[in-house]
Order: structure tokens, then sequence, then C-alpha cells
């Protein structure tokens, strides 16, 4: 990244909502700005107010806006993980955003007409910032802290699938794309109201907004990602391998030379009801001859679970430190932890619960990095996963291979660059329908 100031400061307006792990890489970028010397305000969650103001940034809290005040799961605001079914995930995800659009874009119009900035960079489908943006004519970015997942595209299968040669492969992912317009298009009449409330026109086809929007930064490594025919409009910008602001430091229970393997268990930072898959993977490494750390997250209490002699467990570890000497990863595979375990060659076991989740599974298996569960699994599946991730070399061999590129790739990332140029082109959403 590229700290040098720079001759002309700009202001910006990040647009966040308290999305766990998907928080600190865009925070990151926030902090690459306000290094070359531009000014930032972000306005998300008020239980976003102190990471943010760590990361060096101005904070707005949401006044109208849904938003949360604590990480406890009782106050979880979208509960996809109740769902089984991937459409009926992606309807809940969409049914929230676009639900609150309206109250988003008072909130973010309230906030620039007091303070005007001349790019609003958003965390991913945040339908009321672009309306915003777009009623003002100011620049509008997507930021997406993961995998590139939609609009569909050719060369991206629907979530959780491997890619699909043939004409097999592409009627079953033009299915997939149409299910994603229903979904779409079934909030349409909800976006549109909340369009015509502030003197906007109706989307006259929702499903195409997205390359609609000037930009959109997906912040993974190409190399780890599905090669895909995407849109202008859309740029890689490299993945960030930092550890959140939040987590804390972790001392080893075990004795330095300890010739045990190590297997961290990582579930995410936001509930998504994963209590039973944590309880399961620390019952397979019960007795094995393998060291465990189970790393919680804010969201879950460390009362409710009980851990063997060879088992650790703690609120947060860091990853960077402690993955270099790691043999495996059992995960959730949100999009952190994965691309920092491969950062450092370590294989994974993949036990997606939903949202990105089963994408960046079939990416792992895909580059043969590990390997993918379901979330049915047993402690005997996940026993046998250990095993084979440990002793068989080509899972390690295959996640070094992608794990240099992919730091590579994090060291030159654009992210910083590519925002100060969407800044500088003032190129809104309504210029580039035009265009």
């Amino acid at each position: 990244m590229n700290t040098n100031p720079v001759d002309e400061s700009r202001r910006f307006l990040f647009v966040l909502f308290e999305g766990g792990g998907n928080v600190p890489p865009i925070l990151n970028l926030a902090q690459g700005l306000i290094q070359r010397g531009h000014s930032v305000r972000v306005i998300s969650d008020p239980i976003n107010e102190a990471e943010v103001r760590l990361a060096g940034c101005e904070f707005t809290p949401y006044q109208r806006t849904p938003h949360r005040t604590d990480k406890f799961a009782s106050s979880t605001l979208i509960k996809d993980y109740e769902e089984k079914d991937p459409i009926n995930e992606l309807k809940v995800v969409i049914d929230y955003f676009s639900s609150s659009a309206l109250a988003c874009a008072q909130d973010i119009l309230e906030e620039i007409d007091a303070r005007p900035v001349d790019l609003i960079v958003v965390h991913e489908i945040i339908f009321g910032a672009y309306f915003a943006a777009e009623k003002r004519g100011i620049p509008a970015v997507m930021v997406v802290p993961g995998i590139y997942t939609f609009p569909p595209a050719p060369g991206i299968p629907p979530p959780g699938m491997m890619p699909m040669n043939g004409l097999f492969g592409r009627v079953r992912d033009r299915i997939g794309s149409l299910l994603f317009q229903r979904v779409i298009g079934d909030v349409t009449p909800r976006l549109n109201a909340a369009r015509h409330a502030h003197g906007l026109p109706s989307l006259p086809e929702p499903a195409q907004f997205f390359n609609r929007i000037p930009q959109i930064l997906v912040m993974t490594s190409p190399a780890f990602d599905f090669n895909a025919q995407l849109g202008a409009n859309v740029r890689y910008v490299g993945p960030v391998l930092d550890d959140p602001a939040w987590v804390g430091e972790w001392q080893s229970p075990w004795p330095i030379d300890d010739p045990r393997p190590l297997i961290v268990v990582s579930f995410g930072t936001t509930y998504q009801n994963q209590e039973p898959l944590i309880k399961k993977a620390i019952n397979a490494m019960d007795g094995m001859p393998v060291r465990g750390l189970v790393t919680l997250g804010p969201a879950m209490d460390m009362n409710q679970f009980k851990v063997p002699s060879n088992v650790a467990i703690c609120q947060s570890a860091p990853h960077q430190k402690i993955f270099p000497s790691t043999s495996g990863v059992i995960t959730h595979a949100g999009h952190g932890t994965v691309i920092r375990a491969l950062a450092s060659g370590v294989p994974l076991i993949c036990i997606p619960i939903g949202r990105d989740q089963p994408g960046n599974a079939a990416r792992v298996v895909y580059h043969g990095a590990g390997l993918r569960l379901p979330a049915k699994a047993s402690s005997v599946d996940i026993r046998r996963a250990i095993q084979k991730v440990i002793y068989e070399p080509k899972y390690r061999e295959n996640a070094r291979r992608l794990g240099n590129i992919i730091s590579e790739e994090a060291r030159n990332a654009t992210g910083v660059q590519e925002l100060e140029r969407a800044a500088k082109s003032k190129l809104s959403i309504m210029e580039k329908q035009k265009g």
C-alpha cells in the first residue's frame, strides 16, 4: 500500500454496518487514506464506534437506520443463519437492506448535507447509501471485503458450487442468475418506494443496479477467486491480512518445543448459531495427538464450552502470530480466516454455515488447499478430516503455493489508489447511468 502523502486531500464517507469480520478490512482502506493525508468519516452501528476511532476515522452513528449497540447474539439483526436454503438466506439479507433503504438514505443525506464529501464508500449492498449518493450527484463505490458474489457473472457458479464447463454448467449458472434476479425483483417495490420518497426515478431493471455503480472493488486475491467474466466496473484490489484491531494478545499454554500439531478452530465474529459446530470440533480433537486452540470471537460465551486437556479456548488470538506454526484450521470459511490461513500456507477444514462461506469453501477445495464438510458432519468426520490435512502433504503444498501468491497480492494491494481515483473522477451513479 502506498502511504506517501498526496498533493490534494479529499473527503471520504464510509458507510458500513456491523458485519463482524467484514468491517476490519474496510477500515484498513480508511486507514490507508488517512495515512495519505485524506479525511475519512464513517457512519455505522454505534457498536463500531471504538473500532472506527481506533482506525483514526471520525464517526457518526446511525439514527434512523436499524443498528446494533452490542455484538451479543440477542441483538443480531440479520438472521440468515436460521435458513437452510441459500436462496432463502439471500432473501433475508436482501430484505433487510431493502427495508432499511429509506431510513439509511435519510441518515446519509443528513450527514453529507452537514459535511460534504468527495466520495461515498459503501459496504456492499447498503442500498440507501447509493440512493443518497445518486440524489446528491456524489460518486459512490461498492467495497466487497471478500470474494465476488453478485450480481451473477459468467464463470461465477451459484454459492458453494464449483465451476462447470459445457451446456449443463451454463444452464445451471443461468438458473442461478435468474433466481438472483427474482430475489431482487421481489423487493423492487420497496426499493422504488425509498427512491420515490427522495425524488428518484424507479429502477427499470433492479438486478442491473449493480452494473450502474461506477466501481466495485473486490478485496480478495484473483488467484483465489474463480476466473469469471466480470463487469467493466469490477476491480480486484487484493486482500487484507492484518488481524482486526480488537484482537487481543495470546500466550500459548504449551511448551515452545511441544511437537504435537496445532489445530486452530475459528467460527467467526458474528453469531450464526455456531455452538454445535464448535462443540463437535472440540470433541473431534479430544484424545488426538494434537493441540487445539479454539477462538470464539466477541459473540460467544466461553462458559458454555467444556474442553479436554489438549485444547485451549479463548475469545480471540492473532492469526498472523499463530498461523505460521499451525497445521490446520477448522473454520466456517469466513473470508478473513480463510485468506489469512492460506497466506500462511495452512490447509483448511471448511464447515460453512451461510453468507459467502460456501463460496469460500468451494474455492479452497477447488485449489486443493483443504476439505469441505457439511454442517451436519459428526465429530468422527471432523477427526478424519484433521488427520487428512495433517498427514497428506498435498493440502499443505497447495495451500503454500496459493498462499505465496496471496501474500504478494496483499503487499501490492491497490484499494487505496482506486478510491483516490474514484474521488478524483467524480463519476456519480447518475452519470454512469447516462454513460
